[in-house]
């Protein structure tokens, strides 16, 4: 991360101090009222994950955060159990790993609540750059390293724009392309200039607006 295009992006984030503070404390304060808002929710999709398909409520996978930091995600289980051995990283429209459950709560984006825990403990935040496995961070370029100043997030434009970036990958899949390749050449360097343009405009009211765009 230590190049001039990261630099740049370090300069603009360190005029935005206060700003950082205020989303942190953000963070924290909506997760814990989510957290007990949520608590029905949370038991209910749980019940229903573990009547549907044999395996863990939930799905943990190590992805990349701050400062190129791994952590372990948490998403309810959506898939079968052994998903990541039987396919790839990347998710596809129709993809058979789904289980019945898990095709109705990924429709709502019910799979990310509990990623709220991951909020708490700061690998995450509710806005940011949607964290990626190491795979494909080593595929970014140096400007897309600047994403890595700040924590992950659950939500951010690039999500909202690309909120059905399965059907895109499905599409050029049909034409025989692989979905590594589409995803490292097409979907992710589109995402990406979001997800810069972010850091050069962020604020902590830019959050907010975010947050309910996505709940929109």
């Amino acid at each position: 991360m230590r190049n001039e295009e990261v630099k740049k992006y370090y300069d603009i984030l360190d005029k935005k101090r206060f700003n950082l503070m205020l989303k942190r404390f953000f963070d924290i304060v909506i997760s814990v009222l989510l957290f007990i808002i949520l608590s029905p929710v949370f038991l209910v999709l749980a019940i229903w994950i573990k009547t549907d398909s044999s395996g863990p409520i939930f799905y943990r996978q190590e992805r990349v955060t701050q400062y190129g930091r791994t952590f372990r995600i948490y998403k309810f289980r959506t898939m079968v159990s052994n998903a990541d051995q039987i396919g790839s990283l990347v998710t596809t429209q129709y993809d058979s790993r789904i289980t019945k459950v898990g095709e109705k709560i990924r429709k709502c984006r019910l799979d990310e609540i509990p990623q709220l825990i991951n909020i708490l403990t700061g690998d995450m935040s509710f806005v940011g750059t949607r964290p990626e496995v190491q795979k494909y961070v080593d595929a970014y370029t140096d400007e897309m390293k600047a994403t890595l100043l700040l924590p992950a997030g659950v939500t951010s434009l690039a999500s909202i724009n690309y909120k059905n970036e399965d059907e895109i990958i499905s599409k050029c899949v049909d034409k025989g392309y692989s979905i590594d390749l589409v995803y490292i050449e097409k979907v992710l360097p589109e995402k990406m200039k979001y997800n810069l343009d972010y850091f050069k405009t962020y604020n902590i009211l830019k959050d907010i607006k975010l947050c309910m765009k996505t709940v929109l």
